[in-house]
């Protein structure tokens, strides 16, 4: 059986051997499944749009995201377009209009209503059909491990933010980028949000919360009723 180093950080590391974890399966497991969703997004065809299908064929997305893929495969087809681009993804994020990626740019002092979706055509990533192109394909593939690497069982439009900036060809990271939304500054604004919702959760308990803070709640809100309902749908 071919033997695959995986690298881990000196805490856990420890943490791992501390604890007896079967190293092997764990990580099988979970590269199994990082494999199948980013080959179903590799091998979808998007000729005959359809948000159920969408849904079922990538259950850990959100609502919200596959809103925001079915906006841009609508543009894409409209444009009469041989490909669903960057520019398509990032237009779907700003047409949705409620989602956690654009609170994120809000947050890093970039408005949403800012921002004009490119609408330059990017190669195709697999001929035959209306396709990702090849850079909306490896956005919405960092998109998943974007997810993965936070430990979060869903993929959201959030991590679709990080995923687009740090993508290194499409035109929406040009773009984004051009606005210093990097893929590393947007990953730890997405970090910033969840852990401080999580500290005003553990510090406040009961009491009164101050305006700040329900300003904070609403706006993650939508966010946490997502994660609820998926981990609810997955146990």
């Amino acid at each position: 059986m071919p033997k695959i180093n995986v690298y881990l950080p000196d805490d856990l590391a420890d943490a791992v051997r501390d604890t007896g974890l079967p190293v092997s399966p764990i990580c099988q497991r979970a590269l199994d499944q990082a494999v199948r969703r980013i080959t179903t997004i590799r091998q979808a065809v998007l000729d005959e749009l359809d948000p159920a299908w969408l849904a079922e064929r990538l259950p850990s997305f959100t609502a919200r995201l596959v809103t925001v893929l079915t906006l841009a495969v609508r543009r894409a087809q409209e444009n009469g377009a041989g490909s669903v681009t960057t520019g398509d993804l990032l237009h779907g994020m700003l047409a949705e209009g409620q989602n956690l990626g654009l609170q994120v740019l809000t947050a890093m002092d970039v408005a949403p209503s800012s921002l004009t979706a490119p609408s330059g055509a990017e190669p195709a990533g697999v001929e035959g059909g209306l396709r990702f192109s090849s850079a909306a394909a490896l956005a919405l593939e960092l998109s998943v491990g974007e997810a993965i690497g936070f430990g979060h069982n869903y993929v959201g439009c959030e991590h679709l933010l990080v995923g687009l900036a740090a993508e290194p060809d499409g035109t929406a990271g040009d773009l984004l980028r051009s606005r210093a939304v990097d893929g590393k500054a947007a990953r730890r604004t997405v970090a910033a949000a969840l852990a401080g919702y999580a500290h005003l959760q553990a510090t406040t308990g009961g009491t009164q919360a101050p305006a700040l803070l329900n300003a904070v709640r609403a706006e993650l809100a939508p966010l946490i009723q997502r994660i609820e309902r998926l981990e609810s749908r997955l146990n």
